[in-house]
């Protein structure tokens, strides 16, 4: 399986790389993650167009089954995620895409694109601490799909 993280802008802080990386590297026993970052559209002014500027640049950097993150989406638990993963994988599908927008959230099309858009709750969370909170959502997944104890 092939999973894809695609998101606004870049990590600054080295404790959520360092965090991202320890994720990345015991994902590896289980998928193909790739981390893909597109740039905020920081010079547009208007959030409107700066939200659909920056869901163009997410659209054009995902492939396979777009699974989009938004607070007003369905709300998922681990295990209801790990069920999703396995049922992609079950009908054939390799290759999901996480997609995390900018501050300003997804654009329509990024959430008309989306085979799901799922929430992990209805608090908000800084963009690059979600990342982290993502990345560890798909490893419990697949641990759980493995039957491994992580998941408790």
């Amino acid at each position: 399986m092939k999973i894809n993280i695609v998101c606004v802008g870049k990590i600054k802080e080295k404790f959520f790389s360092e965090a991202i990386n320890e994720y990345q590297k015991r994902l590896t026993r289980f998928c193909n993650l790739k981390i893909i970052e597109v740039d905020e559209a920081s010079k547009i002014e208007n959030l409107e167009k700066k939200s659909e500027a920056e869901g163009k640049l997410l659209l054009n950097a995902s492939s396979g089954a777009i699974v989009s993150l938004d607070s007003a989406g369905n709300l998922v638990s681990s295990t209801e995620l790990a069920d999703f993963i396995k049922s992609q994988e079950l009908s054939g599908i390799s290759e999901i895409t996480f997609i995390i927008g900018g501050s300003n959230g997804l654009s329509k099309a990024v959430k008309e694109s989306s085979k799901q858009i799922i929430s992990f709750g209805k608090i908000t969370f800084p963009h690059q601490l979600f990342r982290v909170v993502l990345i560890e959502q798909i490893y419990r997944a697949f641990t759980i799909i493995a039957g491994l104890p992580y998941h408790k």
